[in-house]
């Protein structure tokens, strides 16, 4: 059963429910074509029944690869981009808590560290990341559905003559997991020729849809946390999202309405905001989920995201004052893994003795409801997700609902939400700009083109 839950009651001055009521026959249809697969993007919909789909056989698998690479290494790096990369670290940054950085820290045989490569370009990064790997155990993990992929390719290229330099091919390759294609694609083609263990990303799952399959389950399983709660919770909510009848019994539903009437009326930017600083990756996984789900056609919400009570003290005046083309979503956490007590000052200097014994988890809670009662004040609707605690089952219900609602969001804005066609742009000029065979003419105008940019 989900104990995940969806509040609009304080965006009451802007969503009416018999505005809500009006979307009832056309949700009703959209959750039909998302369960039929037969919607706009329906090669796209196989993550809709993945946690009730993934066989034992497969997890088995999987926790025995985990286990196998957690016993020879103090480190696994993760490489992938995008959905690759993101749910991923969304899962282990959640439950392994915040002060670890990209590439500092130890880990150990059995409880190895994750880091992360091939999510950008930049050479101190990696170079930071190879010196840490030239003092430690490690394995990889690379993911690519094509293996060519500029960024998690070049990092991969660069990991894996680091890996075979410090153990020899044939030892390296022990180390090395592939998540790809079942069948083509560059990395495919070498995981074969060098005998690398592969795990298969679905033809029928995109990479921001994916982190309930081996993408993340193998990764996340790595990492030491509980991938079979994680999938267990996922499973709960698509049962519920599968049973429920009308908006309000459905909560994915209720939210991709609910976001769906504010942005009719002007309300273009939604803000994911949360006062728990370990969902700073969910929110990073969130903004691509909906960012690259519905940007297109000229539609659609920009997804952003806050992590309070620190950026109260930054962005926090814009929310509150600024233009008002924007919601919020907060993330409520009701139960937290720890608690602390306030301890007494007798000289007061602070003037916080007032505090003295109250828990930092009930301050913080205050903190919510000030926040909120004053952002209402300030014109700014907010929705709700209630989790009742930060745990892998919580997460997998979280996750799977914000897949449903965005699926649904992006049917009602009109658009494919499993396609991400502006994604090449980018890459079209980089690879003329660097000389890639092929794109001579391109690469010739834009590097004219280029002089005026002063690059």
């Amino acid at each position: 059963m989900s104990r995940l839950s969806v509040r609009i009651d304080k965006a009451s001055d802007f969503i009416g429910k018999d505005e809500i009521r009006l979307f009832e026959s056309e949700v009703e249809l959209h959750l039909q074509q998302i369960h039929e697969k037969t919607g706009k993007g329906n090669d796209f919909l196989g993550w809709v029944d993945l946690p009730s789909a993934t066989e034992r056989d497969l997890v088995n698998r999987i926790l025995a690869d985990a286990e196998r690479l957690r016993e020879v290494s103090d480190a696994v790096v993760v490489v992938g981009i995008g959905g690759s990369y993101l749910g991923t670290r969304a899962v282990t940054g959640a439950l392994s808590g915040t002060l670890e950085g990209p590439a500092t820290g130890e880990g150990r045989r059995g409880r190895p560290r994750l880091h992360f490569a091939g999510h950008h370009l930049d050479a101190g990064y990696l170079n930071e990341l190879l010196r840490h790997l030239d003092g430690c155990d490690y394995s990889l993990v690379v993911i690519s559905k094509s293996g060519t992929t500029t960024e998690p390719a070049i990092a991969f290229r660069l990991l894996k003559q680091h890996l075979e330099h410090k153990y020899g091919s044939r030892e390296a390759g022990k180390r090395i997991i592939a998540v790809t294609d079942a069948s083509r694609g560059a990395l495919k083609k070498l995981a074969d020729a060098e005998g690398y263990p592969t795990y298969v990303i679905p033809d029928d799952v995109g990479g921001r849809y994916s982190v309930l399959t081996p993408v993340g389950l193998l990764p996340i399983a790595i990492a030491g946390h509980d991938m079979v709660s994680l999938l267990e919770g996922a499973r709960d909510m698509e049962d519920l999202l599968k049973k429920s009848k009308g908006v309000y019994d459905n909560p994915a539903a209720l939210y991709a309405v609910a976001r769906n009437i504010l942005y009719r009326k002007g309300k273009t930017t939604e803000i994911l905001a949360s006062y728990e600083p370990s969902l700073f990756y969910l929110a990073e996984w969130w903004k691509q989920l909906f960012g690259e789900s519905e940007g297109k056609e000229q539609k659609g919400i920009f997804p952003a995201s806050v992590g309070f009570t620190t950026d109260l003290h930054s962005l926090g005046q814009y929310i509150q004052e600024g233009l008002r083309n924007l919601f919020e979503t907060v993330i409520r956490v009701e139960t937290g893994k720890e608690s602390l007590l306030i301890p007494f000052d007798p000289d007061d200097s602070d003037g916080l003795n007032f505090l003295a014994g109250k828990d930092l988890r009930e301050v913080n809670h205050m903190a919510l409801a000030g926040t909120q009662m004053a952002h209402l004040d300030g014109g700014v609707p907010n929705l709700e997700i209630v989790l009742p605690d930060i745990s892998a089952r919580s997460l997998g219900e979280l996750m799977y609902f914000f897949e449903m609602s965005c699926a649904l969001s992006g049917y009602i804005l009109g658009v494919n939400p499993f396609d991400q066609p502006g994604v090449e742009a980018y890459k079209r000029n980089m690879f003329a700009l660097l000389g890639k065979p092929g794109f001579g003419e391109q690469g010739k105008t834009l590097r004219e083109r280029i002089k005026g940019f002063g690059v």
